[in-house]
């Protein structure tokens, strides 16, 4: 009898298959708050919710001929391709293609951030990104100047006038971008460098602090993760907290070198908008919207006998100025 055995899947793989399936049979038209709500079902210890939503971005996608008809899935592959049959002559290729009306589409698209607890620490939850993506007509291939690069007959320097422009192919749909356990991505990275990198400091802060007494982390705040090889063919991880903030971030309000009971009152004002106590310092490091001085004068105050933190979260700060980062 053999003592060879197979491995069970990974709780993340079976999470991203059930994820990925119902991606692919959920019509867009339920909304991020109803993808949530699908994704709450696939495990009783994951509550799913939509915390952030970020668009205006795309990339390329296949070409069609002028009735529509799909020709290829692919525009990258398909343009390589094409230009091989001609012995990589670009302006041949041009000759072969030019007037027949064949059009680049492209995929344009928004990023939805799902998150859901499972642990109190402020690491432990589990990110879902999923897309939206509505393919569109983008150009008509090789009508204009001839391009110097297959990335200007991709994408070319001059807008061109085509009145297909912007016009659907198919069907909004949704597409599984990524599933992160954070609290692993985070111990994997924590194995890359003998020193913290800083977003293991923002987390150590947070769950230090007031904010990671009164909310949890995935409340408010996703990770933009990304992994990839350098050129020894090893991983590399990297992180980077993102606000999740739809509609209008907090606002600072306060004038320049303001101390003592306006600068309190500045920085509640900020953190009643954020929702949750000392959001201000974490703004300050990412999103920028709280001057850097501003913790400066915080503890010029505390140091003055003038303290309106709590005791931990002046340690943060303490901690924070020992050692800056920033994202």
């Amino acid at each position: 009898m053999s003592n060879t055995h197979t491995a069970a899947p990974s709780m993340n793989y079976e999470l991203e298959l059930a994820v990925a399936e119902r991606c692919v049979r959920l019509p867009v038209s339920i909304g991020a708050s109803g993808l949530a709500r699908e994704l709450s079902g696939i495990s009783a210890d994951l509550d799913f919710r939509d915390v952030l939503t970020r668009g205006g971005w795309y990339r390329l996608g296949g070409v069609v001929d002028r009735a529509g008809r799909r020709v290829a899935d692919d525009l990258a592959r398909w343009g390589e391709a094409e230009l091989s049959t001609v012995g990589d002559d670009l302006h041949a290729l041009g000759e072969k293609h030019a007037g027949n009306g064949l059009r680049a589409t492209r995929l344009v698209g928004r990023t939805h951030y799902l998150v859901a607890a499972k642990g109190p620490l402020a690491t432990d939850f589990v990110q879902v990104e999923v897309e939206e993506l509505q393919e569109i007509v983008s150009h008509e291939l090789f009508a204009g100047a001839e391009p110097a690069s297959l990335e200007e007959v991709f994408e070319p320097r001059d807008t061109l006038t085509d009145p297909a422009w912007g016009q659907p192919v198919g069907l909004p749909f949704y597409s599984l971008r990524r599933v992160t356990d954070v609290s692993a991505f985070l111990k994997r990275m924590a194995g890359q460098k003998t020193e913290p990198q800083a977003v293991h400091r923002f987390f150590d802060a947070w769950q230090a602090s007031s904010a990671g007494n009164a909310t949890h982390f995935c409340n408010h705040w996703v990770l933009a993760v990304r992994e990839y090889l350098d050129r020894y063919r090893q991983p590399i991880l990297q992180a980077t907290p993102v606000a999740a903030v739809n509609g209008q971030p907090p606002k600072f309000a306060s004038i320049y070198g303001a101390k003592g009971l306006a600068l309190n009152d500045a920085l509640q004002r900020f953190d009643r908008q954020a929702g949750y106590p000392l959001a201000w310092f974490f703004h300050m490091l990412t999103t920028k919207t709280v001057p850097m001085a501003v913790a400066h004068a915080v503890i010029e105050d505390v140091q003055g006998g003038f303290c309106y933190l709590p005791e931990r979260d002046v340690k943060v700060l303490k901690d924070w100025m020992h050692r800056p980062y920033t994202f």
